[in-house]
Order: structure tokens, then sequence, then C-alpha cells
């Protein structure tokens, strides 16, 4: 079998088991036995497969999301840029997706189904005003000048972040909770208005891995290749907004997984970017899981979270529920 195919089922292996351990991991650890049999044929009398179904699974799956959109969205921007350390913050669609968020905290918006296409307008608004600056001149559109731009623009609208959580206590309060990064709370409705958003993007980052490859390796041998390198630019950052924006609404800002796991990826795959994606995008997401369960160990949800929530009758009829 191909190192990298073998690579890619280690990979794969490795997020079954981040699964596994988010399901059953956290303020109460749950067995495998009693996980699976939740999944499978659930007991609406068990308190402990009501954890695992109404709590876990859920911000399983939005972990597990987010964790592969960012993982792909930084392997596309490593390629588009030529740079190996690049992330999706480099064009500033994290920082333009932030600004979103904090402008609908600041409204008093703050359901995730909603924050979504905030978070999707402000990536897209900054991706556009990048590459606007980047097309002028005589290196319109170089990954050089594309990169710069994002950097400004981040400079500009952190600035901006920053001026309204000054004025804002309650804003800040809430801005400092999302912006540390957490998939607490997440419940299937979130999942649903997450997942066409990711899907989608992943298939089109699929799609154009193959003429992205041909402009890594130049402009002229991509032109000779027939490659239409104006518009696979244009695709590449509109999927990487995509990808960005989803995971930044999601899971808040984490840089780091779009950051390392790709640079990681590349150390073990090579050169070839549809096996990139596919690694990376697993990869992201096994991190992401287990960086969450790490939190959940750490430092357990309280029970007045739980308490919080409106759950299934059994849930409000035990004084004694238990946290996730």
């Amino acid at each position: 079998m191909p190192r990298r195919a073998l690579i890619a089922i280690a990979a794969a292996a490795a997020l079954l088991i981040a699964i596994a351990l988010s399901l059953a991991i956290g303020a109460r650890s749950i067995d495998l036995a009693t996980v699976w049999q939740a999944i499978t044929d659930l007991d609406p009398n068990d308190p402990e497969q009501l954890i695992v179904t109404d709590l876990r699974v859920s911000r399983t799956v939005i972990g597990v999301l987010a964790g592969a959109a960012l993982g792909i969205a930084g392997a596309l921007m490593q390629s588009l840029t030529r740079n190996p350390f690049a992330d999706p913050g480099l064009l500033g669609i994290n920082a333009g997706a932030s600004l979103a968020v904090v402008i609908s905290l600041a409204l008093g918006v703050t359901g995730f189904a909603v924050q979504v296409p905030f978070a999707f307008v402000g990536a897209g608004i900054a991706a556009v005003i990048v590459y606007a600056i980047g097309a002028r001149g005589a290196a319109a559109g170089a990954p050089v000048r594309l990169a710069l731009a994002g950097v400004a623009l981040t400079a500009l609208i952190t600035s901006v972040i920053n001026a309204v959580l000054l004025v804002d206590d309650a804003t800040l309060d809430q801005y400092r909770l999302w912006v540390a990064g957490s998939l607490t709370g997440r419940d299937s409705d979130d999942v649903m208005a997450l997942v066409p958003f990711v899907v989608i993007s992943i298939v089109v980052a699929l799609v154009v891995a193959k003429p992205l490859e041909a402009v890594a390796l130049g402009e002229d041998a991509a032109r000779a290749l027939g490659i239409n390198i104006t518009a696979t630019r244009i695709a590449v950052i509109v999927t990487v907004t995509a990808l960005a924006a989803s995971a930044t609404a999601a899971a808040g800002p984490l840089v780091f997984v779009g950051l390392a796991v790709p640079h990681l990826a590349r150390a073990l795959i090579g050169a070839s970017l549809p096996w990139l994606l596919v690694v990376s995008g697993l990869g992201g997401a096994a991190l992401v899981l287990v960086c969450d369960v790490v939190g959940r160990v750490v430092a357990p949800p309280a029970r007045s979270v739980w308490a919080s929530r409106p759950r299934s009758s059994v849930a409000r009829s035990s004084p004694s529920w238990p946290a996730a």
C-alpha cells in the first residue's frame, strides 16, 4: 500500500479514537459500551445515555466539522501563498469573521444559527478587500501582495474590535468566552446550521486542488497546462473564506489548527495537494476533539451550565443530573 494511503488511514484511525474519547470522557466518564448503546439503541431512562445523545454527539460533530474546515483551509492557504507557515488568518479572514461576531454580540444576537451567517459575511468582506488591494499593480494577485494586504487589514480590524470592546463591557464578557475557543453548548440545530457550509466548501476544495497544485508550480507552468490562474485563486479564496468563517463561528478563532496541522501533514505527505487536504482535514478534526477533551478534564463544566439548558423530562426531573 502506498505510504500516503497508510498515513491517511493512520489519520482516520486517530480521528476515530478522538471521537470515542470525546463521547466517553468529560466531567463524568462514561464507558464505551454505554456510548455505543446510546447511539444504536437509546434508553431514554438512562441519564448517562442522554448525556451522550443530548450533549456530546452534537459537540463532537461540531468539533469534527470545525477542525476539518480549519485544517483544509490552512492547507489551501499554504499552497496558495507558497508559504508553509501560512494560515487562514493571513488574508484577514479570521479577523473579519471575528469582527462580525463581535458586532452580532454587541447587537444582542447570540444564537449560533445567526452568528454563522454573520461570520460568513464578515470573512467574505475581508477577503474581497484583501483581494481588491492585492489585485492592483504589476504583480496583481501575487501571493506576497495578498499576504501583505491581509496582514494590514488584520491589524486594522483588530483595532476596531478592541475599540468596540472597550466601550461595551457586556460584549467584552461574551467575547472573552468566545475568543478562547469552545464547543460548549452546541446542539443538533447548531450542527444543521454548520453542515451545509462546511460540506460544500470541502467538496469545492477537493475540486480546486489539482488546478491550485499547478499554480503552485509557477504561473508559467500553470498557463502552459491551460489553468486559469485568476479563477483558481478566486475559487481558493472563496473556499478558504467559507471554511474559516464557519469554523470561527462554531468554535472561535482557533488559528493554530490551520497553521500547525497542514504544516505537519506536508512533512509526512509531501507536495500532493489532494492527499494533503485529506490528511489535514482528518488531523485538524482529531486535534480539535483532543483539545476539547483535555479542556473538559482540566476544567470540568459546572452543573449550572447543564441546568441552564432545557433538556428532556428525565433531565428536568433529576436534581442531581451530571454535567457533560
